[in-house]
């Protein structure tokens, strides 16, 4: 076998003792974090291996690897003392670029103010898929001209992922820092963007979000936080899961987590006034203009979500939905296409109903009075 191999069967050892089956994906995104190529994790990915698509089972691998272990370290390279292990961060700095299509609305001001004052003020924006939230904060650290990190959260996240690990460079260990700690130091907005899809690994952020000194345990090293360094985070639920099972993959975040959080913002989707100007915007942006579709597009998504929070319907049109809408409109130049198109993802009961409501709309046929006095004949039949 490969030295480079048996370094990855070594990290895999280190990082999940207790594990023996990996997806693929976990296996490539470490090989690439050490600095390698297919040539060197396409030996574990081999059909012996393979215990269902995208799954393979290395036991018979990592059992020499972690007998090893017992005596003598896998990172055997790493020096007794953590604390004088050289530690590297990546010194680019991301800012968020200013988007012609943004229309300032909702609690945007508010996050413009948070980031403006350089405060530590952890804040949690909860709201439905789609209608803006991480947009927003990324459009408020442009206006700023404030460093922008973002790391987007999924049940895998962990402590090695945010705060950093340890990697072979240039045949060297060297613990190299995550982008929490990245943040930390630049005094930047950090953006924990899908929080409620962690796991419980996400309590090693317990003590930054206090916003004090962090000691890195693997190192040794107490990391200051910069003056202007703030945590805020999106999610589709408040933290306590998803009782009607629209976001299966939410979890439900430890109470002791969310109390850290100084504010917490319920983001709803914008007015049709509002959503009208968007729309348009994005009109604009792929040169195809049409304000009647416009108008039409937002008072009919707007009836919908009435409906859904009536009870009346399981499915919702956000705002990234309607600016979908939008640019599959200026491929085809068809509302019905592009309407069927973007809702195509929906049951067919759904979407029929939403096409039919929409052929209704446009066609100004839509009497709110009308079809209440309708469905209260229905209900007495």
């Amino acid at each position: 076998m490969k030295k480079s191999t048996e370094i990855i069967l070594k990290e895999l050892a280190a990082k999940y003792p207790d594990q023996t089956q990996f997806r693929t994906g976990l296996i490539v995104d470490l090989g690439k974090s050490l600095g390698y190529s297919g040539k060197d994790w396409n030996p574990l990915l081999n059909k012996t291996n393979r215990v269902r698509i995208g799954t393979y089972d290395l036991a018979s691998l990592l059992e020499p690897v972690r007998q090893i272990a017992v005596s003598n370290s896998v990172v055997a390279s790493i020096p007794t003392n953590a604390a004088q292990m050289q530690s590297i961060v990546n010194d680019e700095k991301t800012y968020a670029k200013a988007d012609s299509t943004f229309i300032a609305w909702g609690a945007y001001h508010d996050i413009v103010k948070i980031v403006k004052s350089d405060m530590f003020y952890p804040t949690y924006i909860s709201g439905l898929s789609g209608n803006g939230k991480t947009f927003m904060v990324e459009q408020a650290c442009a206006k700023v001209g404030k460093e922008f990190i973002r790391v987007q959260i999924n049940p895998e996240t962990d402590e090695d992922d945010l705060l950093g690990g340890f990697r072979l460079i240039n045949g060297e260990t060297v613990f190299s820092k995550g982008p929490v700690l990245k943040a930390m130091e630049n005094g930047a907005i950090l953006l924990l963007d899908e929080i409620d899809r962690a796991t419980n690994k996400i309590m090693c952020l317990q003590g930054i979000l206090e916003g004090k000194p962090v000691l890195v345990k693997k190192t040794g090293e107490v990391i200051e936080p910069a003056d202007g360094f703030n945590v805020i985070a999106t999610a589709n639920t408040k933290g306590k899961g998803s009782d009607d099972g629209r976001f299966t993959a939410a979890s439900i975040i430890d109470d002791a987590f969310l109390e850290r959080f100084t504010i917490s913002v319920d983001q709803k989707f914008p007015s049709i006034g509002i959503e009208k100007k968007i729309v348009i915007k994005h009109m604009e942006k792929f040169d195809y203009v049409d304000e009647d579709f416009a108008e039409k597009l937002v008072l009919w998504a707007d009836i919908i979500r009435k409906t859904f929070y009536d009870d009346g319907v399981d499915e919702v049109i956000s705002t990234r939905r309607l600016c979908h809408i939008v640019q599959t409109f200026s491929i085809f130049q068809k509302r019905d296409k592009a309407i069927d198109l973007c809702i195509s993802r929906f049951d067919d009961d759904t979407k029929d109903a939403f096409l039919d409501l929409y052929s209704k709309v446009d066609a100004d046929e839509y009497n709110p009075a009308e079809e209440a006095m309708e469905d209260n004949y229905d209900n007495t039949i």
